[in-house]
């Protein structure tokens, strides 16, 4: 009997080919959406991590109660003591991100983003190298011969996969490490990281008030969470009296490892878009349940024949029930199609190595799954109600009726009904688009302080011993700029621990000369070490004072220009030009004299980028780095084609210096809110799919109802209606949908948008230019959905109309 079901279904929508493609696209464009974002959930959030019993891993972090820190680093030293007397845990394991250049006489010298691990941390994740050894004890520890792991992808890149690598030495950071290893395919522990040496080499000596480490802890069988971080604690009050100065109030917390690797904001925006494509599955199903209501009634002879004939009801439904089912597998296909495509839009709107490596999404079995499930489920919910609707009643008097008695009463509430459902579904889509459409034009149009468009921005890293003295840092750093500054074309150039647009720069907090405030509640800033001329080369306002001298700049003059926000802060109503202040803790003790207030200006842009705070700007030889920014300002043209000078420069004065993340201000402006260009994308196509299906609905349930009045209409306009009554007639009903939808959309959309309000940018969930927009927007829809069937409904021919009756 199924297949009897099945036949009859098949040949039924065959004989009706323009229903079957309709139902067949809306419903595909619904499944393929949902398909697309369920592959990206899956990916992200319902596959296990790539570890052996990830559920016992912890992420440890610092607390500081007193000053408000919540979630800081640990230091390298704390993180031994609780290693060495924590009887809770398993293992513990720490790491740090560093920039690792690697130089082997293969090409240029190449800076990677590496990381220094504990021997212990791929033990506790469960990973080995594919070739060669993993980490051990005797290679982490103050004096070990150097060691290095290799990730797979810089292997393949740069070694072409030669597995005699293992045993040989590379030159990282100018020092020979031996290869001992090459971690797995896809392995890039913690995000996307090429390579890992020991950390003991690089921390051991770190003082316990640079807390820089993030640590994993694998707990002991049958150990809570709470059980090892109450016995963490303890050891932490016993460093605290231990060390007074570095550990007061200092405590530790922990979190789950799925709670480090998924951030709340990210897990938010992956719900909500799932929940975006909910949303256009259902105005899908409502659609189509509305082709097949009216598509019911047109068949409500053949029903009251089938049932004269003795089917009984359950038959009928189950035969109706069958053609639903067959349009949703008939709709997988084109669906999967469609997330195909949308898979392949979603992954190059996504820069590059923003995604971490265990995050990875695709149309496989899982996802091939899902689809066809939604596709059968889809079916028999859509199906669902037009089947029930279609055998309610007398049929036997609908058979005498020839089939015309039953085209109105509750299936025409119940076809309005469902396109109330769908304007109100889709005007909560597309607020949620305008919110994230407007968030992103409001980074767009952020005003950062300097123009970014003539401004080119790069680093380069200082490895090896040769730069391990300060002092050898900020000769090495002048000389490069002053190389730079040399070059046609450029007007400024400085360097700093900050890029433009690319963050950097350090903080802490100010103590300022004759001003007694409580430890712990002094005021924070910006502090950042820059070469001269970074004024000049920003093009930033010198509002009050004097600048930075070239010898000021260039050697350990304790002077600071500082920006507008600084000085009202820290010296509110009064003239900060020579006054001092010092920061906080042991590292810069001297005593830094305000010589000049510059305009306030962004150091980055972003998501989460308020207006800057309050900055300092000191010479460079105060805060020399490693891995240092350039940024310049090209005089005319494209500012990318300075590139190449640059490199011979930097090839000129050390050739061992690796150039790298190369980039146009404008660039790092643009990518430092990326993720809001695609939210507006995303989320804009979700919405526009929404409209144009809810503007179907509109027409088909107007089209339908215009054809079931013709004798009506005929009769209203042979009793003197004219052209325009029937217009107001058609289109009123229209608008009367659409309105009622609005209503129900707007109330939805204020509940719904509020969940995702920490977002957005500059606009609030509640934006009235959105709602009121949007509003306005889908009820003129409506009415131009409407229009057309009312121009049908205006050409009726009233002799010709009564005499069908």
């Amino acid at each position: 009997m199924l297949r009897q079901d099945v036949r009859y279904a098949f040949r039924s929508l065959v004989k009706n080919p323009g229903f079957t493609a309709i139902a067949v696209a809306c419903l595909a464009l619904g499944i393929g959406v949902n398909a697309t974002i369920f592959s990206v959930v899956d990916g992200v959030m319902l596959r296990p991590y790539p570890y052996p019993d990830a559920h016992q891993i912890v992420v440890l972090n610092s607390t500081n109660e007193r000053e408000g820190i919540r979630r800081a680093s640990i230091s390298y030293g704390d993180f031994k003591d609780f290693r060495d007397n924590a009887t809770t845990i398993q293992q513990l394991a720490a790491f740090q991100m560093r920039s690792l250049t690697v130089s082997d006489g293969r090409g240029e010298p190449e800076r990677y983003v590496g990381e220094l691990v504990s021997w212990t941390l791929f033990h506790l994740l469960g990973t080995q190298p594919v070739i060669g050894r993993n980490f051990e004890a005797k290679d982490d520890r103050p004096g070990a011969d150097p060691v290095v792991l290799l990730s797979d992808d810089l292997w393949r890149q740069r070694y072409q996969r030669d597995p005699s690598i293992v045993g040989r030495a590379i030159n990282v950071n100018g020092t020979a490490h031996t290869v001992i290893g090459v971690m797995p395919p896809r392995f890039a522990f913690p995000e996307n990281h090429k390579l890992w040496v020991p950390i003991a080499a690089y921390t051991d000596a770190q003082p316990r008030d640079i807390r820089g480490s993030q640590v994993f802890a694998r707990l002991e069988p049958g150990v809570t969470p709470e059980q090892a971080v109450t016995e963490l604690q303890a050891i932490a009050g016993r460093l605290a009296q231990a060390y007074p100065t570095e550990n007061r109030d200092w405590s530790v917390t922990s979190r789950p490892l799925s709670e480090w690797m998924l951030p709340d904001d990210v897990e938010l925006v992956i719900l909500a878009m799932m929940g975006a494509v909910t949303l256009v599955l259902l105005i899908a199903c409502a659609n189509v349940a509305n082709l097949l209501l009216a598509r019911a009634s047109i068949r409500q002879r053949e029903i009251s024949i089938r049932a004269a004939l003795g089917a009984g009801r359950w038959r009928i439904v189950r035969q109706l029930l069958t053609e639903s089912i067959f349009i949703g597998i008939l709709s997988a296909p084109l669906g999967i199609g469609v997330a195909w495509l949308g898979l392949r839009l979603l992954d190059s709107a996504m820069p590059v190595d923003q995604v971490p490596y265990f995050i990875h999404w695709s149309l496989d079995g899982r996802a091939l799954a899902y689809t066809i499930t939604i596709a059968v489920l889809t079916g028999i919910i859509f199906g669902l109600v037009p089947a029930l609707q279609a055998v309610r009643g007398d049929l036997q008097s609908s058979l005498k009726e020839g089939g015309r008695g039953n085209a109105g009463g509750s299936k025409a509430w119940l076809r309005s009904s469902l396109v109330v459902v769908e304007v109100a579904l889709s005007l909560v889509l597309l607020v949620g688009a305008s919110l994230f459409i407007r968030s992103f034009l409001n980074l767009q149009k952020t005003d950062v302080g300097f123009s970014t468009a003539p401004l080119m921005t790069m680093r380069f890293y200082l490895p090896g011993t040769a730069y391990e003295a300060d002092d050898a840092k900020a000769r090495r750093v002048d000389d490069i700029v002053q190389r730079v500054e040399s070059l046609p074309g450029v007007q400024a150039a400085f360097a700093s621990n900050w890029v433009a647009m690319g963050g950097g720069g350090g903080g802490g907090r100010a103590i300022v000369e004759g001003q007694a405030v409580e430890p712990g509640q002094e005021p924070g800033l910006t502090f950042v070490g820059v070469t001269p001329h970074m004024r000049q080369t920003l093009d930033v306002a010198l509002v009050a004072g004097r600048d930075m001298s070239v010898t000021e700049g260039a050697t350990r003059t304790p002077v600071a220009l500082i920006n507008q926000e600084m000085a009202t802060r820290l010296w509110p109503g009064v003239d900060p030009i020579g006054r001092r202040f010092r920061l906080t803790g042991r590292e810069l003790p001297d005593w830094f004299t305000v010589i000049g207030i510059v305009a306030d200006f962004r150091h980055r842009q972003g998501d989460n980028a308020d207006p800057q705070g309050p900055a300092a700007y000191v010479p460079y030889p105060f805060q020399p780095t490693l891995n240092t920014g350039l940024t310049i300002r090209v005089a005319a043209g494209e500012p990318t084609h300075i590139t190449a000078a640059v490199r011979e420069q930097l090839r000129a004065a050390d050739p061992t210096l690796p150039l790298f993340e190369i980039q146009s201000a404008e660039e790092l402006r643009q990518l430092s809110y990326w993720q809001f260009s695609l939210f507006g994308r995303m989320f804009g196509t979700f919405g526009f799919i929404a409209l144009l299906l809810a503007s179907i609905g509109v027409y088909g349930v107007l089209s339908y109802s215009v054809s079931q009045r013709v004798q009506e209409i005929g009769v209203r306009m042979a009793l003197g209606a004219g052209r325009g009554d029937v217009l107001r007639l058609i289109v009123g009903h229209g608008v009367r949908l659409a309105a009622v939808g609005v209503a129900l959309g707007l109330v939805g959309a204020w509940g719904v948008t509020r969940l995702i309000g920490t977002l957005l940018y500059n606009v609030t969930p509640t934006d009235p230019l959105s709602f009121g927009g949007v509003a306005l927007f889908l009820t003129l829809t409506a009415v131009l959905a409407s229009y057309v069937p009312a121009r049908r409904a205006m050409a009726v021919d009233p002799i010709v109309a009564l005499r069908n009756d």
